[in-house]
């Protein structure tokens, strides 16, 4: 019999699956679970959008698109770009259409990474950054973001992480699991820091639609960033195009003409039906956007003044659509507190150690639900905790 583990590389083998799968799989074996757990919208894909997928369908368009995209829908993304964010990428050699912002952020790493380089991650952060590092033979370095400074990354503290080895710096805000949205004076301070370096950027800006109170700026639009920054963006959070698997990046030539060897020789395009849809998103989405985000602004402080009021102390966050309050304080770890809400009230929330040893003490909370689904939830956590507090649990 062949020893597979033999075979498998041991950065393979070493890489552990998502904290966030187990739950999922926990989850498949029960019924009438009460799911905040998900990271998807539960909007379906506007019709306009969806109707221009099945026209491009209707009239045969299913043919291989160039490497790079649909030149229609790279000029969309262009002048997406420059309409909402002031950013300016040309279409034809700084911008790359991908499967999702995961392929994307793939290709930059790996273009990027070689052996024992060094990549900057804060965290709590996506599950994605660290296993796609070391994957590329690099060496992931978590930067510990806390709650008393709003989970933002600070110029100390990424400056304290730098060293001679530092070839990426990851900017996942708005971010998941916090919510936490760094302002333009904020970017500004961190960019000084990194200005002194030789390290490139990937600026992660998938929810840069969903802020609330505050228009989203990229690193990129600092102008001494620009032609470091690699940023990796896409429309399954705002336009609600998660099946569809639609993602881009936008970065300097030269990086982008790299990665598009990659993307070349491991995907070739983007599917055809979905670039078609995506032009149809950038062209005429922009009601959309604003709809959902005002609902998810609704359920932001619902779920927010919910957790506050029954003892979960909760910041306030101001991007994307994740809550992350305090799970401490019960003798439990987070994982035991989530596991134990999951069996006993069949309520389920994801630890924050998900995203990073310093997630402890935290959960992840999402608020891509309906407002009924989400209070049905709070009234079970709360009887959850009354019980915890009592000792009945």
């Amino acid at each position: 019999m062949i020893d597979y583990t033999s075979i498998v590389p041991k950065r393979i083998s070493d890489i552990k699956p998502s904290g966030i799968r187990k739950f999922f799989d926990i989850l498949v074996e029960m019924d009438d679970v009460i799911s905040l757990t998900v990271g998807e919208p539960d909007f379906v894909t506007p019709r306009h959008i969806r109707d221009a997928a099945i026209q491009s369908l209707e009239k045969g368009k299913t043919y291989y698109t160039g490497n790079s995209g649909l030149p229609a829908l790279r000029e969309s993304i262009s002048a997406y770009l420059d309409r909402r964010f002031s950013l300016k990428y040309d279409p034809k050699s700084e911008v790359i259409v991908t499967v999702g912002g995961s392929e994307a952020i793939d290709m930059a790493v790996r273009a990027v990474v070689d052996t024992d380089d060094e990549v900057i991650i804060p965290q709590p952060s996506f599950v994605c950054y660290g296993p796609i590092v070391e994957l590329a033979h690099g060496k992931p370095v978590f930067v510990e973001t806390r709650a008393e400074d709003n989970f933002k990354l600070t110029p100390e503290a990424l400056k304290a992480a730098i060293t001679p080895k530092t070839k990426m710096i990851v900017l996942p805000f708005p971010n998941n699991p916090t919510g936490a949205v760094l302002t333009k004076a904020e970017l500004e301070a961190l960019a000084k820091v990194i200005e002194s370096t030789n390290a490139v950027v990937l600026s992660d800006e998938i929810y840069a639609e969903l802020t609330y109170g505050m228009k989203h700026t990229s690193i990129a639009s600092i102008p001494s960033m620009k032609d470091r920054t690699i940023l990796v963006s896409g429309f399954s959070k705002a336009y609600a195009m998660t099946g569809w698997r639609m993602g881009y990046l936008a970065a300097p030539a030269e990086l982008a003409r790299q990665m598009l060897k990659i993307h070349q020789y491991a995907i070739m395009c983007a599917p055809t039906t979905s670039q078609f849809a995506a032009i149809e998103a950038l062209t005429n989405g922009d009601e959309d956007i604003a709809e959902m985000a005002a609902e998810y602004d609704r359920r932001r402080k619902f779920i927010i003044g919910g957790l506050n009021r029954i003892g979960l102390d909760c910041f306030e966050a101001e991007g994307a659509f994740y809550a992350f309050p305090k799970t401490g304080g019960f003798g439990l770890t987070s994982e035991q507190f989530c596991e134990k809400l999951l069996y006993t009230k069949k309520v389920a929330i994801v630890p924050g150690t998900a995203f990073g040893d310093c997630g402890e003490g935290f959960a992840r909370i999402s608020y891509a639900y309906s407002v009924k689904h989400i209070s049905k939830a709070l009234e079970l956590m709360e009887e959850f905790i009354d019980e915890l507090k009592a000792g009945k649990i």
